[in-house]
C-alpha cells in the first residue's frame, strides 16, 4: 500500500528549507498556523513570521507590501478564506500589480468534511484563475507539493497553490521533476484520457486500474498546473485517445473541466465528461461526502463508460 502524507505537512517542512536557504523568504498566516503547518517556520524564524490574526484581507495586503519591498512572502490560510473572503484585496493588491506573493492555501475542496459547506472551498479555483497574472497549481502528492513550493519561490510573480486537508498517497519518486505548465502522464492508454488534479489523481489511477480489468485502456494525466495549462498535452491526448474525462474536487464551472473544455473547443473537439461538484454540500466524514457527491474512482469509471458510448471510432 502506498505511503500517505498530508501535503500541508510537506508544505510546512519545505517552508523551513526555503527559510534556511533564503533570508528574503517570509511567512504570513491568519491564525491557522497549526493547521496550515506554517507553525514550523514560525518556530525556527520567529522574526520572519507574521500572524495576522483572523484578518485575511490585512494578511494579503501586508504580503503585497512585503513583496514590493523585495521579500518573498508566503501567505497561508484555508482555501475558503483566500481568495473567497478577500478577493478584492488579492485582485487589486497582488494580481493587478503582479507582485511576487505566494498564496498557499490548505483545506481546499469538499474533503474538509465535518467543517461543513461554509468551510468547503469549491469555488476558489474559478476565482483565482480569473485573474490573468496568477500561476495556479494543485499538487497531487507530497513529492509534487515540495517541488511546487520550491518552484513557486523561484518564480517571479503571483502564485496560488491549493492543498487538501486529507493525507494522500505518494506515487511520485525522487526522480520526478515538477515543471510549471507541464502535465504529467502517470499511466499510458489508448481508449480514453482521464485528466485529474489534486486528490482526484489517486482516484483516477484507481479507476484506470479497475477499467483495465474490463479491457478499457485509460490514460491518466495529472494536470497539476491549472494555469498556465498544458494545452499541448490535452490536444495530444484527445487526438490519440479520442475522448476525455476530467476529475476535480471543485465545481464543474471555472475549474479543470472549464479549462480543458476550452482547449478542446479551440483545437481538438471530442466527447467529454466531467467528474466534479454541482452544488454546495453538507457536513460529514470526507469519504462519505466524496461518495455522496460523486467524487470517487467509481464515479470516474462511470464517466469513462459514458463518454466511450459517444466516442467516434
Amino acid at each position: 500500500m502506498a505511503e500517505e502524507v498530508a501535503m500541508r505537512d510537506v508544505y510546512g517542512k519545505t517552508l523551513v528549507e526555503l527559510g534556511r536557504e533564503n533570508p528574503d523568504v517570509v511567512v504570513l498566516d491568519a491564525d491557522l498556523s497549526a493547521s496550515t503547518q506554517t507553525k514550523l517556520f514560525a518556530a525556527e524564524f520567529p522574526d520572519r513570521f507574521f500572524d495576522c490574526g483572523i484578518a485575511e484581507q490585512n494578511m494579503v495586503t501586508i504580503a503585497a507590501g512585503l513583496a514590493a519591498s523585495g521579500k518573498i512572502p508566503f501567505a497561508s490560510t484555508f482555501a475558503v478564506f483566500v481568495p473567497g473572503r478577500c478577493f478584492d484585496q488579492v485582485r487589486v493588491s497582488i494580481a493587478q500589480s503582479s507582485l511576487n506573493v505566494k498564496l498557499v492555501v490548505t483545506h481546499g475542496g469538499l474533503s474538509v468534511g465535518e467543517d461543513g459547506s461554509t468551510h468547503q472551498a469549491i469555488e476558489d479555483l474559478s476565482l483565482i484563475t480569473s485573474m490573468p497574472t496568477f500561476t495556479v497549481i494543485v499538487p497531487a502528492d507530497g513529492t509534487e507539493t515540495a517541488q511546487a513550493v520550491k518552484t513557486a519561490a523561484a518564480l517571479q510573480g503571483p502564485v496560488y497553490i491549493r492543498l487538501p486537508r486529507l493525507k494522500t498517497p505518494i506515487f511520485y519518486g525522487d526522480d520526478y521533476r515538477f515543471e510549471i505548465g507541464r502535465a504529467s502522464e502517470l499511466r499510458p492508454g489508448k481508449d480514453v484520457t482521464i485528466i485529474a488534479i489534486g486528490i482526484m489523481v489517486a482516484a483516477a489511477l484507481e479507476a484506470a486500474e479497475s477499467l483495465s480489468n474490463e479491457g478499457i485502456d485509460a490514460r491518466v494525466i495529472n494536470m497539476s498546473t491549472l494555469k498556465p495549462i498544458d494545452e499541448a498535452a490535452i490536444i495530444r491526448a484527445i487526438r490519440e485517445t479520442g475522448a476525455v474525462v476530467t476529475a476535480e474536487e471543485h465545481l464543474e464551472h471555472g475549474g479543470l473541466a472549464s479549462a480543458v473544455a476550452q482547449v478542446a473547443a479551440k483545437h481538438a473537439p471530442a466527447p467529454m465528461e466531467f467528474v466534479a461538484l454541482h452544488r454546495y454540500a453538507e457536513s460529514g466524514p470526507p469519504p462519505e461526502l466524496l461518495k455522496k457527491y460523486g467524487l470517487t474512482a467509481a464515479d470516474i469509471e462511470a464517466a469513462v463508460k459514458k463518454v466511450l458510448e459517444r466516442k467516434v471510432s
